[in-house]
């Protein structure tokens, strides 16, 4: 495998799943959560730390289906972007949107371990910003949203 390709796979699983130096990876810092700690706004209107995971599963769908070239509307969830969450509060529902962050990491993997390499440097119809530039700003997003859900626990657990 080529070396930017193995770059780009290995900064996506440090930032979702892989342990890493810097703290907590985005699905590290999910593990573990309540229900009351997903669903915690630290003042009404702000995002939960279940919407974040959520939001994040968007992007890894979006930027998957930006360097294959699909077209917008097959994300399982209606909308765009954030999603309100819970619809419901139950630990099933919060399986499931989990289910879904892992099956949208799972399928950008896949999708960045497919293309070819001459389509990195490509900037897709629509974008602003190469496929490379989009494949490693979702990992960075994924290490910005642990941080933040990081902070978030830390902030319930004070009172």
């Amino acid at each position: 495998m080529d070396q930017e390709r193995k770059l780009l796979l290995s900064l996506l699983d440090e930032g979702y799943s892989r342990q890493t130096w810097h703290g907590p990876n985005l699905r590290g810092s999910l593990r573990g959560l309540t229900l009351s700690e997903a669903v915690w706004r630290p003042r009404p209107g702000r995002h939960n730390i279940w919407e974040i995971a959520v939001h994040a599963a968007y992007w890894k769908y979006a930027v998957r289906r930006r360097i294959l070239g699909e077209k917008r509307g097959s994300f399982p969830l209606e909308g765009s972007n954030w999603f309100r969450r819970p619809t419901h509060t139950s630990r099933h529902a919060w399986k499931e949107d989990m289910d879904l962050l892992r099956e949208m990491h799972l399928l950008l993997v896949d999708a960045v371990t497919n293309i070819p390499v001459s389509q990195f440097r490509t900037t897709p119809s629509g974008s602003k910003v190469s496929n490379l530039r989009q494949i490693y700003g979702v990992a960075m997003h994924d290490v910005y949203h642990a941080g933040q859900i990081q902070l978030l626990k830390r902030l319930q657990r004070k009172g």
